[in-house]
């Protein structure tokens, strides 16, 4: 099967299409977040405090990047598990975020808060962090440079292969048991 072209940011029609288990190939601006950041994220939010990055139809790759060698962007950019991020999900979804790139399974709430908020769930391969990294064109940091590799940065995917593991109508691949 032909991987789906996919451009970032999302909107609700590109993903009324996906559904779980089809390969996609996504391309354009994405942040990265890790559980350090997301626990930040929504620490500001309970103090009222406008976010460093845009929800709104954005996606966040949990990815905690080695440094970058010289002349390359990023360096190895390989998925964390996404269960780490499961107590913030929920919240970011309700605020305009439509997609996550992680490994792993997703919590119910996860899964709950996806289809409430028409969002989707996106599998990269875990182990091809170097492999990866070569479909991430730049690389910017954004936000709590003091994360070091858990910072938040804006990253230039092109055509980074992943899989829709959980689909805005709550069908997870594989399937669970």
């Amino acid at each position: 099967m032909t991987p789906i072209e996919i451009r970032l940011p999302l909107d609700d029609a590109q993903i009324a299409k996906l559904r779980a288990g089809m390969t996609v190939r996504l391309s354009g601006p994405c942040y990265t977040a890790r559980d350090a950041a997301h626990k930040r994220l929504t620490e500001m939010l309970d103090r009222g405090e406008e976010l460093p990055i845009p929800l709104t139809g954005q996606c966040i790759y949990y990815v905690g990047p080695s440094p970058a060698p010289e002349g390359k962007p990023i360096g190895a950019a390989g998925p964390t598990s996404s269960y780490r991020m499961d107590a913030y999900a929920p919240r970011l979804l309700s605020l305009g975020l439509k997609g996550m790139i992680g490994k792993g399974a997703r919590t119910q709430p996860v899964l709950d808060a996806i289809c409430r908020e028409r969002a989707v769930y996106f599998g990269a391969v875990g182990g091809a962090a170097a492999l990866l990294a070569r479909h991430i064109t730049s690389s910017e940091l954004i936000a709590f440079p003091d994360l070091q590799s858990e910072a938040i940065r804006l990253l230039t995917l092109d055509h980074f292969p992943a899989v829709v593991l959980i689909d805005a109508l709550g069908n997870v691949f594989p399937e669970r048991a």
